[in-house]
């Protein structure tokens, strides 16, 4: 007879900007969750940026979670994600996604885009779940691997953006249904 997992309730967090004292919880969990994590030089470089913001979710006096997302004027682009592994599949992601999406409007920034490697299914799953679509593939993005990226997008519009995936736009499209 097998056991079924135990579920682990889900994180409450309080997602808040990120400051300069949260940059080793925020190491951390990078060394923990990348295959080619970021320095501190890169993370301070990025957020040095007029138009980068960084946030962190928070639980309890813990960091558990970070993105890093530049604004465009039509468009938020994530840079970087990551929730601390022993929190992960609890509700953090899903919360700071969430965070993100609210920042959208019909008058203004209407989509949210990311990259994923290819070979990282549980990121493309995740996103997948909360409603980004693959809508292209980048060859040769990622410059440590050459590895390809997929774009991820999610539209404020959910209604146009199904719209767009109901008609295929390749073959690979056809066959499978929608990216």
């Amino acid at each position: 007879m097998s056991t079924l997992p135990i579920a682990k309730a889900p994180v409450r967090v309080h997602i808040r900007w990120m400051i300069r004292r949260d940059m080793p919880e925020v190491l951390a969990i990078e060394h923990a969750s990348a295959d080619f994590p970021w320095c501190e030089e890169e993370f301070l470089r990025v957020l040095r940026q007029r138009n980068c913001i960084g946030m962190v979710a928070e639980h309890g006096e813990r960091v558990v979670g970070f993105m890093i997302y530049e604004l465009h004027k039509a468009k938020l682009h994530v840079l970087n994600f990551a929730v601390h592994p022993e929190v992960r599949r609890q509700g953090v992601g899903r919360q700071m996604v969430a965070k993100l999406v609210g920042k959208l409007s019909h008058q203004r920034r209407t989509r949210v885009v990311l990259t994923v490697r290819e070979t990282n299914l549980s990121a493309q799953l995740f996103y997948r779940v909360q409603g980004f679509r693959a809508t292209d593939v980048l060859r040769e993005h990622f410059e440590d691997t050459a590895e390809d990226a997929f774009v991820m997008q999610y539209y404020y519009d959910n209604a146009l953006a199904s719209d767009r995936e109901s008609v295929p736009t390749n073959r690979i499209a056809k066959q499978f249904g929608n990216s």
